[in-house]
Parts: C-alpha cells; structure tokens; sequence
C-alpha cells in the first residue's frame, strides 16, 4: 500500500467553488437505511453526503453516493477517484449474510467424538431464567459435520495420526453434496495447527476442492473448542458472498480510477485492505459500527476528554460504545444472532432503536416500539414510499421536532399527513388516544429502550455513566441525546455537526490494525522477563510483516502488548495493556486489580495470578490530517424561524427558535428549549439546557435541570 501521506493527486482538474482541495479522503458506510459518504479535502474541509441504501446490492449505493459527490465537485467520477488517496469502507455484508440465513453451504472437518459439539454449543443460555427460547439454526447439518481421526494432546504433542483416509471420505461426500466452503477445526489446533493443515492440503490437493477453506487455527488460535469452531464455521459460511462482494466493488472502483487498495473497517476498529480481509471475512462483522472507535478518538481531543459514550442511532438500531480513559475496550466474546465468534472486536451493545423503529400495538392494547423497522424499503410512511405503519421519524415529525419537507440533504420528502395517518390508525385508535398523544407514548417507550441500552455498557460494566461526556450521533442521536443524558445523570452531551455520518467520519481516522493471539500459561510472579519476551517476539514478527505487506514501514507502525490474566481457579481472563516500561509483575498485578475491582466490586489481596494469554496488537499509522479552523461567531446567533413544539409532560407545547447550523459558528452560545436543523440531523435542547458550538465547529450541550 503507497504511503497515503504523500500520495499525489491523480488528476489535475479543479473541484467546484467551495469544494475541499485534493487529495481527498474518503470514507462509506453502509447502513440499514442510508449509505452516509464522507469526503475530506488535504486542508481538512469535510462533505457529508447522503444516498438511500440498497440491501439487495449495497455497492449501488456506494455508487450513487460517488456520483452525488462527483456532482456537487462538479467532475466526473473517474476524476473524483483520481483525487482520493484514501477509501475506507464499512459493510453490513457479512452481518446481512448471518442474519438473512444466506451463506454458503458448508461442510466441517472436525476430530472423531467431537462431531456435536457445534450444535451442543456450551449448554449455556444468553438467558438463564429462559428454556423454551430455540437456539439458533446450526449453520452445518450433522450429515456435513464429519469426523476424521486423529488427536492432539493439550500440549499439542500427537497422540494419534490424522487419517488420511477420513480427510478423503470427506472431501467424497463435500463434493457429491455441493459444499461450497469448508470449515476445518481440529481439537487442541490452537497449540499445534499441523493436523489441520495436513488436512488443508489434501483438500486443496484435489481436483474437487472447494474454492473456500477456513482452520480454525488460522482464523482464531483460542483454546475454546466451541468458540473456535463456531468462529471458523461463520467464516467459512459468510467469506464466498463477503470476498465477492468486496472484491467486485474494489475491481469496479479501479476501474472507475481508484489508484490505492480499498481499506475495510474490521470488528477490532482498525482497517485492512481487501486482500487480507479476504484470509478472515469473519472479522468484518461489525464492519461499520465499529468505526466509531476513530470518531470518538476525534471528538474526544475536540471535547478535551477521554470518558465519552457515543450513542449513535441511525435508521435502524441504536449502537452505544464506551470509551474509558482514551480506551475502547476490545472483546473476544461477540455474538451475532446467536452465534458465538471469538474474533477481536471492540464491545458495542447493539439495540433495535432508531428513526425508522416500527410502533404496533399487541392484542392486549400494549404499546411496542421496537425491535422492528421499516429498513430502507419502505422506510417510514411519512417517507412516501409505500411504508403504512408508524416510525419513531413519523412521531418526531408530529411532535414539531422535524420539518416537513426535504430531509436527509434532499434525497427524500417528509410528509406530516402520512406520518399523522399512520399514527392515528395503528397507534392512537387502537389505544383510545389522539395521535400526538400517542406519539409522545412511541418516542417515551423508544427513550427508555435507549436509556437501558447505555446502562447496559456502562453500570453493568462498572462504569458511572455521571462522569462521561454523552456523544449523540447517527442521524437521530441529536434528538434524544438531551432527555438521555439527563436521565443518565450526564452533565454534558457532544454532538458533531456531522452526527448523521458518524461512523463514516471515524473511517477517515482510523489506523490499519491487525492482532494477534496465543494462549500462553505462566505465573505472574515467576515467569522470568527473558521468557515472556521470546513468547511475544513471535506474535511481534507476524504482526510487523502483515503490516509491512500493507505498506507500512517501521517508523509508520506501533506494536502493542497485552496479557490475558486471571486469578487461579477463575474462569475468565482479563486484558491488561503492558507499557513500554520494562516488565513489572507488581505494576501489571496492580492494573489488573483495578480493572478486576472496577469490574467485579473486589480484589483477591496476595491471589496468585494466572497469564492464559498473549496478544500483540500492530497498528498502520496513517497521517493525520489538519482540522479545520473555522473562523469564529461575529454576531449573535439568530433563529430562523419559531415553531410549535412538542417538550415534554411538563412543559408541554410551546413556540421554540430553530436555528439553521450553517448559521451557528464557533463561540455562539444558546438556551433551550430550541431546534438546530443540520443537513444531516436535527438537534433537540431541553429547558435549562445551554448549547455551545466548540471550537472545533460542533455542539456542546451543557445539560439543565429544567425538563422533565
């Protein structure tokens, strides 16, 4: 990969009048709802462009979005392409592909006695009070779940050979069934992967040999027999459609006059490019949300603060991510519908809350708003696309809190009398109400779900959600982020003027990052220096040679380490970050209890500590760009219009000022209650809420006491 930094401009041509200067950067997300494009000029100048998403075909929508931006630069694409020297994606893909049941048909190579364990799972329920909730469909039916013999010791010494013959046998009947991907995962393979590839190459050293084949030990080296073989099973199940998908979309955009590689958002926060990606589609799950992870380190050092809560509710969902200390906390515990992955992601508590949440009401005259929505087709039915039942955007739109008319930068219509309509028949009627009452009741119920969703990510991890700064992003955050932050005791809330593309612009700052990991049992106290340094320079060389392959030199890479600890006889580890002091049991044993005390409310004085693992995280540092200066507030900041709003309980309707954020600069402070209106968002502040747009060009929101 060339050196971004330097990387000139390919084409001459000049953009329009007002446009940011080449080279660009530029960064796609692609969500349930809108497909958000982020362009950013050398001099730090920042586009927001925004296009409806296609879930049958999302790089249609990464192309519309290319052609809006191409338009308004007043070039063509190919010389918009030609400009850029960074396109960073995020893709719903693999995730669309787990939910919709539409992967690849797979087959799993597995040790003889194990044949089950995929579907056995744990024995553990994500709700233990729950028995009669069905797991989720095995991704491989038992008649493709084929044993082979051969065993491994847990110390990874061979206590039986692999049977070639069964290796055989199996590819025989993968072949005669249509597998189109195989999944291989052999016991105690994270110590000792020889067997697997042994059964990798006579795989591949057939003329039938599938076009896909995932080892476990490849795609995650945990000891977790289940979870490793779940991980490699959805790789295996979404990597045909994922790398397809990916590699025709970058194929298209060279020829369109990209000249770099196209770079992914993976689940751990940092990008890769396509051709590694394409080795573990499985680590690309949270391709999108976790992006955030690069915004909030943006507005972190524009708010002056490491403790930040991004809240950030789009069409769709609502995904709430904590940032402690300037630290995102990174998991190997991820589930997607049920399906357990032992892949590096950054925790994100994901909840069905946003604009376009559908609100129905049970048989027993009960309200609901969520999970369900109305995706991008139809979308809301204030939308006039087709879509008849009530969103929360339709309530929004009741209550006076959007304007009718052009929304989201004028790709779509708001129309007042389809929301009412809709409101009125499915909600307000069935329940003995008038619609704007009903309407309160939907945005109430959606509120509260959010609310608990942040509780989730930060109380239950021990964590004071009082002394964060909330960050309310997505196109919808701004609207909730006063009345959530109140009743979360936070006493400010960030809103970037980019919210409604937030994860789009956390593309554009985050670094290339691979990990990773090998279990490792030691004693804290014991394990001589010497011993843990020749256990990492391993895992040191792997992650400076992936990276060297993606273009990074030594000066333009950071390696990090952490250790996996426990106290003996737990059962779960936790990660503590080694500094570049050198190695000190005491120092390490005092950040591990602190985390443990932080998470769990003890500490075990003297408890003998256990390492389970190692980790080195390698990251590609990509130039920063400058930020804009936004020159300052000349005159005070006056209201485009007044209109009749909706508060609250208390305060009820009331005439508020709608300001219009082109309007709003750096040093303007204003009190709630109030509306600021955004291309790609709407801001709502309470009564005795103070807002103030930062130097940084966004909203800071000093939160009051005087709403409900």
């Amino acid at each position: 990969m060339p050196d971004q930094a330097s990387s000139p401009a390919a084409d001459p041509a000049r953009p329009a009048s007002g446009f940011p200067p080449s080279p660009w950067r530029i960064g796609v997300d692609v969500g349930g709802t809108f497909t958000d494009l982020v362009l950013r000029g050398a001099e730090g100048g920042l586009q927001v462009f925004k296009v409806p998403s296609v879930p049958g075909d999302p790089s249609q929508g990464v192309l519309a979005a290319l052609e809006k931006v191409a338009q308004a630069a007043g070039l063509g694409v190919a010389q918009l392409l030609g400009g850029c020297e960074l396109f960073v994606h995020g893709s719903t893909v693999a995730t669309n592909t787990i939910l919709e049941r539409k992967g690849a048909k797979v087959g799993l190579l597995t040790t003889a006695g194990f044949r089950d364990s995929l579907e056995i799972r744990r024995g553990l329920r994500e709700n233990m009070w729950d028995h009669r909730a069905p797991f989720p469909d095995v991704l491989v039916p038992r008649y493709l779940r084929l044993p082979v013999g051969g065993r491994l010791d847990e110390t990874g010494a061979e206590l039986a050979p692999l049977s070639a013959a069964d290796v055989a046998a199996a590819a025989e009947t993968f072949a005669a069934d249509g597998v189109e991907a195989v999944a291989i995962a052999l016991l105690n393979a994270y110590v000792n992967p020889a067997h697997e590839e042994a059964a990798e190459a006579a795989l591949r050293g057939r003329a039938d040999a599938p076009a896909w084949i995932s080892r476990s030990a490849a795609v995650s080296p945990v000891m977790g027999e289940y979870e490793r073989s779940s991980t490699v099973v959805v790789n295996a199940y979404v990597a045909p459609k994922v790398v397809a998908y990916l590699t025709a979309l970058q194929d298209r955009l060279h020829q369109l006059g990209l000249r770099h590689p196209v770079l992914l958002i993976q689940s751990n926060g940092g990008a890769v490019s396509v051709d590694q990606a394409a080795e573990r589609p499985v680590n690309l799950v949270l391709s999108g949300p976790a992006a955030g992870v690069g915004a909030l380190q943006l507005y972190g050092a524009a708010a002056g603060t490491g403790d930040l809560i991004a809240m950030e509710i789009g069409g769709t969902s609502c995904d709430v991510t904590l940032m402690g200390e300037g630290r995102v906390p990174v998991t190997d515990e991820l589930v997607i519908d049920g399906y357990h992955l032992a892949t590096p992601s950054v925790e994100i508590h994901t909840v069905g809350a946003g604009g376009g949440t559908l609100a129905w009401v049970d048989a027993g005259g009960m309200l609901h708003v969520g999970p369900q929505g109305a995706g991008a087709d139809p979308g809301p039915a204030c939308y006039g696309l087709g879509g008849e039942r009530p969103t929360v955007t339709d309530a929004q739109l009741l209550l006076g809190r959007l304007r009718p008319g052009a929304y989201a930068g004028g790709s779509l219509s708001l129309d007042l009398a389809l929301a009412e309509r809709a409101i009125r028949t499915h909600v307000a009627e069935p329940l003995g109400l008038e619609p704007a009452a009903a309407a309160v009741g939907m945005i109430r119920l959606l509120e509260q779900r959010l609310l608990h969703a942040v509780e989730r990510i930060s109380i239950e991890r021990g964590h004071d959600p009082a002394r964060f700064t909330l960050v309310a992003a997505g196109g919808a955050g701004p609207m909730h982020g006063a009345t959530v932050g109140r009743a979360l005791g936070c006493r400010r809330v960030y809103i970037p003027r980019a919210a409604g593309a937030f994860c789009a612009v956390g593309m554009l700052h985050a670094d290339l990052r691979q990990d990773f990991l090998k279990v490792f049992f030691a004693d804290l106290d014991r394990i001589p220096a010497a011993e843990l340094e020749s256990a990492f320079a391993p895992l040191e060389r792997e992650a400076a040679a992936a990276l060297e392959a993606e273009g990074f030199d030594a000066g333009r890479r950071q390696l990090g380490r952490t250790l996996d600890l426990r106290y003996r006889g737990q059962h779960w580890s936790i990660q503590v970050p080694l500094g570049d002091a050198a190695f000190d049991p005491a120092t390490v044993r005092a950040d591990f209890e602190a985390e443990h005390r932080r998470q769990f409310g003890h500490v075990q004085p003297d408890g003998a500590l256990e390492i389970t693992g190692l980790r080195v995280t390698g990251q590609g540092l990509l130039a920063r760009l400058p930020l804009p200066d936004p020159a300052p507030a000349e005159a005070p900041p006056a209201a485009a219009e007044r209109r009749r709003v909706f508060i609250d309980d208390r305060h009820g309707w009331q005439e508020v000022a709608v300001h219009a954020g082109a309007g709003l600069r750096p040093g303007h402070v204003l009190e709630g209650p109030l509306l600021v209106e955004e291309a790609t968002t709407t801001l709502f502040a309470g009564p005795g809420d103070r807002l103030e747009v930062d130097a940084a060009d966004n909203y800071l929101l000093h939160i009051g006491g005087g709403a409900a």
